[in-house]
Parts: structure tokens; C-alpha cells; sequence
């Protein structure tokens, strides 16, 4: 990261996928700033910034980014999708000998979902929840599992409803990816990726070049626990201080700044978070965020 004389001032303005990468100067007029682009400790704000302020707030480089995936770059009902998901489950469910009409596993499923948070180091989410499903339903689901990988190559596509691209979701991606960062796909590590692929496709980025995809077949831990950061930045090939997370949930994606990540908040509410914003104004700030 260039540095510059305390208390200099630099423009951080909008700059599209190809274009020099520049901090140009400016004085006492700020009209023509993107309306992101202040960065202090808590906000994005339509003013500027100073390189004595980055420099407090952000690490010297950075490197890489996780993406939290649905609310995120997902514009995602999910209370509707998971209804629709469960729904339709129970019927895949019931094809299971030992699984009765289906219900009874849903119960399960959701209970061994919440094992996979808890701690269990050296295990991957999907050998716990498989475990945990055994032990509640005497099921062995990976002798099953011919029958739920119907269920998500055929009927959970159909399961998207009015899920689409968020705001700025495919400009921000391709804007990390030509900077030269490594992006993470940070979503909840609790399904497998053949559905984290569906949802990808749903969010109009499945053809993009991610670094990581966390999925439950390689995770061992879910968010917010640190674990899943600290290994999440390992795949990536960086330590957490070279890493921002951003997300919408102040609960399982801020949590990341107990590892040592930057973290830059899309949702609404007031949170402590190094940066809010939303995804164009991201956009906007990488070129200036990263090493």
C-alpha cells in the first residue's frame, strides 16, 4: 500500500474493472466522490478520507475477500426458502427406509444441523451432522445418500423462488478477482456444495473463478465461531489480518474481527463494524483497501 504524508487527503472515486488503478488528489471539492467514501471506524461516508485514517483503520495489505453468500450477494427470502426446502425434503426423506413419512427425519436433520455448530475440531460439518443423524435415527446416510443427491441435483433448483443477483453482486466479484485478490464464497458451512452451486447460479456468479467455497464436506466449523475464519483465510492462502469479511449478518459474519479480519457490514442496522456500505460502494473502495 502506498503511503503518504500524514494528513494528505486522497479521492477514492469510481473505478470499473480495467481501468488504472489511481489515487488521485483532492482538496476542498468533494462533489465529484462516489457517494461511499469516507472510511472511518464504524461507517462509509460521502466525504474523504485521510491517509492518516486509513492507515489507523486498515491493515497495511490486504489480500484476500470473503463474500457471506445469501443476503449478501444473494437477494434471498430466507425464511420462504427454507420452508420451501424442508417441504420439500420430508418427501425425498420418506424415501429412506427407516424415515417413516418423512417428518420425523426433519426433526433430525434440524437437530444434527445444529451440531455441526458445535466444536468439534479435526471433524468435517458433514461427518458430524452424518454421525449425529445416525445416532438420533439409526440411518446411515451415506449409504442413503444416492436418494438426497437426486433431491439437489432435480428438485432443489426449483426451489429458488424470487432469489436473484443482490445489488452490485457480480461487480463487486469481478472487481476482487481483477485487482488480483483471493475471493472466498464465506457462506454458512451447513449444506453441501452441490447446493452452495445452486445458489451461486441463483446469485448469477457460478461462472466466476472463487478461491474458496465453503461447504460442508471441508469446513470444521460453522460461523461465527473463529475456526471457520482462521481456516477459511488458510484455503485462501493468507493470514486473517490480510482478509476483509463482508456480509449482512452482524451476528455470524462480524465475528470474523475477533481473527484479526476487517469487516465491512451490508446490512442496515447500526453495528460496530470497521466499514458499512453497500456492494457498489465496495466496489468503489477495493482498489484503495488492498495492498
Amino acid at each position: 500500500m502506498v503511503r503518504h504524508e500524514p494528513g494528505e487527503s486522497r479521492q477514492i472515486g469510481r473505478r470499473e474493472l480495467g481501468e488504472e488503478r489511481q489515487r488521485p488528489k483532492f482538496g476542498d471539492d468533494y462533489a465529484d466522490i462516489h457517494p461511499c467514501l469516507l472510511i472511518d471506524r464504524f461507517h462509509v461516508s460521502p466525504i474523504g478520507v485521510t491517509s492518516s485514517t486509513l492507515y489507523r483503520i486498515l491493515p497495511p495489505m490486504m489480500r484476500a475477500i470473503l463474500f457471506d453468500l445469501d443476503g449478501t450477494l444473494l437477494d434471498l427470502d430466507l425464511d420462504g426458502f427454507l420452508a420451501r426446502y424442508f417441504t420439500a425434503l420430508r418427501g425425498s426423506a420418506a424415501m429412506v427406509p427407516g424415515l417413516g413419512d418423512g417428518a420425523d427425519a426433519i426433526a433430525a436433520i434440524s437437530r444434527s444441523t445444529q451440531a455441526m455448530f458445535a466444536d468439534h475440531p479435526g471433524l468435517t460439518n458433514r461427518e458430524v451432522f452424518f454421525s449425529d443423524f445416525l445416532l438420533r435415527t439409526g440411518v446411515d446416510l451415506g449409504v442413503h445418500w444416492g436418494v438426497f443427491e437426486d433431491f439437489y441435483r432435480e428438485t432443489f433448483p426449483g426451489l429458488r423462488g424470487d432469489a436473484g443477483p443482490a445489488p452490485g453482486a457480480r461487480r463487486v466479484v469481478e472487481t476482487a478477482l481483477g485487482l488480483g485478490l483471493r475471493v472466498a464464497v464465506a457462506t454458512n458451512p451447513i449444506f453441501p456444495r452441490i447446493a452452495v452451486e445452486h445458489r451461486l447460479a441463483w446469485a448469477g456468479l457460478a461462472d466466476l473463478p472463487f478461491d474458496a467455497i465453503t461447504t460442508y464436506e471441508v469446513m470444521r466449523a460453522c460461523k461465527p465461531r473463529p475456526e471457520y475464519f482462521l481456516q477459511t483465510a488458510s484455503m485462501l492462502g493468507t493470514s486473517p489480518e490480510e482478509c476483509l469479511m463482508v456480509g449482512d449478518d452482524a451476528s455470524l459474519d462480524l465475528p470474523a474481527s475477533a481473527t484479526g479480519m476487517s469487516t465491512w457490514y451490508v446490512g442496515g442496522d447500526l453495528v460496530e463494524a470497521d466499514m458499512h456500505g453497500d456492494l457498489d460502494g465496495l466496489s468503489d473502495a477495493l482498489p484503495f483497501l488492498g495492498a
